[in-house]
């Protein structure tokens, strides 16, 4: 019984729960009929839409394309218009050519002359009467451009001359040092003279005493004199003054000149606007300081070359750097005392030594005209030269003269076999020789003397004055303790 209550029950629920099966299927069947129909309705929709936007787009292009026929048209109607129009212009042109020839025809006929004949008389006519203003104004215009070009070149040179000027003043051939006091001249003097001697040998130069307060030192090599007088001074400030302590001094202010003179090249170097040049080129451009040339000094005369050049270059509108290294090196030959040559050859074989631009070796090569000027960058610098050296007062002839004298002179002597050192004073009258005594016995530097002065006659046929010829020789030893 109880069994059956079960399986009733039991059957109950199944049959439940199949009919709430059968109720949830069918509302998903209602619920996916309702999705298909909402999605073939915007299906059909959308097919809606895009055939009205095709049927539109085939509405517009069509329309365009009736556009498009339409402007066809025209311009085919225009093209045939215009073409109708060049047919007519052509038409009365060639009419008009007819109509021409004809009537020139009727007016040679009449004049008895042919076209060719009446042009040829009007310009006869008109060459005759303009023949004579022609000629004047040519004269009139060639003369006024002479004018104006040899006043704008006097006006180029004379800028350039101002921009030249400089302010730096040089030492000639004669340096001054003062004296603290009378007593140092007998100390300078030394014993038998040996302070003094030891003194002009060590720096080739001439010691003058007897203008009171000041000692004059005079030499024509201004490096010499230059060192001299540095010497001079620390020795006088130093006090003890004695051959070895003045051979010590000079060698140190040997030195400190040799300072002096790269610092001057840089300076001149800085003054023009040029940098970064070999070492050995700013130590021989330094020695202008001390080098004359015809009695002007050569920094007085680069600088002022080198202003005068950059504005010609300037006015001319040429190469300003090679301008400025042409006029900067153009003389650089004459510091190189060490070889054989013209200051031109030996400052062109310089500069190609460090590579310098073919063109700045060119400038310096035809500044003395010794070949034809490859530029207008020479020229520049050949006229600067010219300008600088050639106003009044720049230059002494005979003082060139006189450096060539002394240094032939010390030349003789420095070519003989144990020679050491050879100074010219007293402007060439005297000249000393220094030998080495390792070499030469005091036999031999007798000789020696009398050699010198042979070739000295033979090489000065006349000569202002007597040259005297002493032959030094000066034999030393030292010990040093070890205490």
């Amino acid at each position: 019984m109880f069994k059956n209550f079960l399986k009733k029950l039991f059957v109950k629920e199944k049959e439940k729960e199949l009919a709430e099966a059968k109720q949830k299927a069918k509302e998903i069947i209602l619920k996916a009929e309702e999705e298909a129909l909402l999605i073939k309705q915007k299906a059909e929709e959308l097919v809606r839409r895009m055939t009205a936007e095709t049927v539109e787009a085939e509405k517009r292009i069509a329309k365009k394309e009736q556009q498009v026929e339409d402007q066809r048209n025209y311009l085919e109607k225009e093209k045939a218009f215009f073409d109708k129009e060049k047919k007519q212009v052509q038409y009365l042109k060639k009419e008009l050519e007819e109509k021409r020839e004809l009537m020139l025809q009727k007016l040679e006929k009449v004049a008895q002359m042919t076209k060719e004949q009446a042009r040829n008389l009007l310009l006869q006519g008109w060459e005759e009467k303009l023949k004579t203003e022609i000629a004047k104004k040519i004269k009139q215009a060639d003369e006024e451009i002479k004018r104006q070009t040899e006043e704008k070149a006097k006006q180029i040179l004379v800028d350039a001359m101002r921009f030249g000027a400089i302010d730096y003043v040089a030492e000639y051939t004669l340096s001054v040092v003062n004296l603290p006091n009378e007593d140092f001249k007998g100390r300078i003097i030394g014993k038998d003279g040996r302070n003094i001697r030891a003194f002009e040998l060590a720096t080739g130069v001439d010691v003058d005493l007897e203008e009171e307060g000041v000692i004059r030192l005079s030499s024509f090599d201004a490096i010499r004199r230059e060192i001299a007088k540095i010497s001079l001074e620390r020795l006088i400030k130093d006090g003890r003054i004695q051959p070895e302590r003045i051979e010590e001094i000079v060698r140190k202010s040997k030195a400190e000149i040799e300072k002096n003179i790269f610092k001057a090249g840089e300076e001149l170097t800085h003054k023009v606007g040029v940098f970064n040049l070999p070492t050995e080129i700013i130590k021989l451009l330094g020695k202008f300081k001390y080098r004359y040339s015809y009695g002007q000094n050569m920094i007085t005369h680069t600088l002022e070359e080198t202003k005068i050049g950059i504005a010609l270059a300037h006015e001319l509108k040429a190469d300003i750097n090679t301008v400025k290294l042409g006029c900067l090196l153009h003389d650089i030959g004459k510091v190189i005392n060490d070889k054989e040559g013209s200051h031109v050859d030996l400052g062109v074989n310089l500069l190609k030594k460090y590579r310098f631009p073919e063109k700045i070796i060119d400038v310096v090569a035809s500044h003395h005209e010794d070949i034809p000027f490859k530029s207008v960058e020479a020229v520049i610098v050949y006229i600067a030269d010219a300008v600088s050296g050639g106003r009044p007062g720049a230059r002494h002839e005979d003082f060139e003269e006189y450096l060539k004298r002394i240094k032939t002179i010390e030349e003789i002597a420095k070519s003989k076999k144990g020679v050491r050192e050879a100074y010219a004073l007293q402007a060439g009258r005297e000249l000393r020789v220094i030998v080495k005594p390792e070499e030469i016995s005091d036999e031999e530097a007798a000789i020696l003397a009398e050699k010198i002065k042979e070739d000295l006659e033979k090489k000065f046929e006349v000569f202002p004055g007597q040259i005297k010829v002493t032959v030094i020789r000066e034999f030393r030893t030292e010990a040093i303790t070890n205490i």
